[in-house]
């Protein structure tokens, strides 16, 4: 058996926000396991974190529907809640996650009854296309005009983990962009970026999918922290001062993401992404799959 906790991220109020499932030490599980328990509870993303020696430190694997993520904001987000909840003392807490990709700390927080978790996602790092960023191949693959494209704003990829590649629009065609590509996958791959991330930088607002376009995100604590960096690049907010990312309207669940870049628009040194964690529920799984189903 293994125990579950079932946690909405970036809002302080259930059922909304980016919903989650956290597993805190569970029975040893393989990847295949992992990726099969995730389809099941059918959640955007699972988290399985594992206690370490060191103090406060985890070691945490995320998996989507699709397979093993190596970084992803939300889960380890709603993980770093859980951890604080179980602990049951304390106002302030500090933790290391060790990913596939990087280890990140994030910090939790208990105040006028909401539980807010802090990630520092490091600096973010912009990243050079494989293939020019033309304005009209873009904007297709995302439905929309190049007239809808930010013309004061350029495409750009950026990574703390995973590559997004931003794309800013002018205010009002955010509701209409959607994946409009069977090969969107392939064709992001081949600039460099592993996902898209829409963005008015005006209302700073976004929008993400999946890269088949079947399902929008909610919210994306990993492209959250590329949007912080891009910001600050191109001098839309400033050093040191927090700023509220939008995203979920789209999809009936509203979620508000706490960014903050730290540094100069030639040498963005830091980025934190933050929000409230909110527990909704609790589960066992009876049941594991077997590893040869996996």
């Amino acid at each position: 058996m293994a125990r579950y906790y079932h946690v909405d991220v970036f809002t302080d109020v259930a059922y909304t926000g980016n919903s989650l499932a956290v597993f805190a030490d569970p029975p040893p599980l393989d990847s295949g396991q992992m990726l099969r328990i995730t389809q099941e509870l059918r959640h955007f993303e699972t988290i399985f974190v594992t206690t370490l020696t060191e103090p406060d430190t985890v070691r945490a694997r995320v998996f989507d529907l699709f397979g093993e993520l190596d970084f992803a904001g939300h889960p380890v987000l709603g993980a770093a809640g859980v951890l604080h909840e179980l602990r049951g003392s304390g106002t302030n807490c500090a933790w290391t996650f060790e990913l596939p990709a990087r280890t990140v700390q994030v910090t939790t927080r208990l105040g006028d009854g909401d539980l807010v978790g802090v990630i520092d996602q490091g600096r973010p790092e912009l990243i050079t296309p494989a293939a020019p960023l033309e304005p009209d191949p873009i904007a297709r693959s995302l439905g929309l005009a190049v007239a809808d494209l930010d013309p004061e704003l350029p495409p750009q990829i950026m990574s703390t983990g995973l590559r997004y590649l931003i794309v800013p629009v002018r205010p009002g065609a955010l509701a209409r962009a959607r994946v409009a590509r069977p090969d969107f996958e392939g064709w992001l791959s081949g600039l460099g970026a592993q996902f898209a991330y829409v963005l008015d930088a005006a209302a700073i607002e976004g929008r993400h999918w999946n890269n088949d376009g079947v399902l929008e995100d909610v919210a994306t604590g990993s492209a959250a922290g590329c949007v912080a960096g891009y910001l600050l690049r191109h001098q839309r907010i400033a050093d040191g001062v927090p700023a509220r990312l939008a995203q979920g309207r789209f999809t009936g669940r509203p979620s508000r993401i706490a960014i903050t870049a730290y540094g100069t628009p030639d040498n963005v040194s830091r980025v934190t992404v933050g929000g409230a964690v909110t527990v909704v529920g609790t589960g066992t799984l009876r049941a594991l799959p077997a590893r040869d189903q996996a």
